[in-house]
């Protein structure tokens, strides 16, 4: 009995590793169709008997504007380009200041973003945050930064039932994701944190507050090199 047990356990523990790794391979090239949140979200709007809203154009990157890559690292995650998918430096800072009882952001990466937003589900536990930990180490390890950042911005949520830069442009701008200036891409990254509550576009006090921070902090960074890390 403890062995058929034991056995079950393994197979179980086998699949969660390998379906994942299958996911990343297959991500490495093609398109993401859907991810769970799309569909969460999507059953959320049917059980509130609201009207379902499920916008998702992927685009390549060389069509997403440079205004918005640049604008969500500032905003997200700047040492996206230097790390190996976790920020230490972050996560030691977030952690001193919970310590202390201070409110802060979490510390979690552009690559941990993606690797829980397309392969995992939203609701926090130590099962999903092993696997995020697990995912982020597969696509650091199998994906270029560039193709994390083209996934991360095809795949997040920039609004109620708007997914992705092309989406969103449309939704908040009507223009494509190529056409962003700096300041219409940091009022859709300054959305990002909730975008179910907030909106980029009439911005509220709160969001133009942010967005001017982020049009500053673009200005800090320069530009973009997605092969930093590669050259160190």
């Amino acid at each position: 009995m403890i062995k058929k047990t034991l056995k079950f356990f393994f197979k179980v523990i086998l699949w969660l590793l390998a379906i994942p790794l299958m996911g990343v391979v297959i991500y490495k090239w093609v398109p993401v169709p859907v991810t769970p949140l799309m569909v969460i979200r999507y059953i959320e709007q049917k059980g509130a008997d609201t009207k379902t809203v499920w916008k998702h154009d992927w685009v390549p990157i060389e069509e997403i504007s440079k205004n918005l890559q640049l604008a969500v690292i500032c905003s997200e995650d700047q040492n996206f380009v230097k790390h190996n998918g976790f920020d230490m430096e972050a996560i030691e800072k977030a952690f001193d200041n919970n310590q202390k009882g201070k409110k802060v952001r979490g510390a979690s990466t552009i690559s941990q973003q993606t690797a829980k937003n397309v392969f995992l589900w939203p609701q926090r536990s130590w099962v999903r945050k092993g696997m995020e930990t697990y995912v982020t180490f597969l696509i650091e390890l199998i994906w270029t930064k560039e193709r994390i950042m083209e996934v991360y911005l095809n795949s997040i949520e920039m609004g109620n039932g708007i997914y992705g830069a092309e989406a969103a442009s449309q939704y908040w701008f009507k223009k494509s994701a190529s056409k962003l200036t700096k300041s219409e891409a940091a009022a859709i990254a300054a959305i990002l944190p909730r975008p179910l509550k907030y909106r980029a576009n009439p911005a509220t006090p709160y969001i133009a507050g942010r967005k001017l921070w982020i049009v500053r902090q673009m200005g800090y960074h320069g530009g973009l090199n997605y092969d930093l890390k590669d050259e160190k």
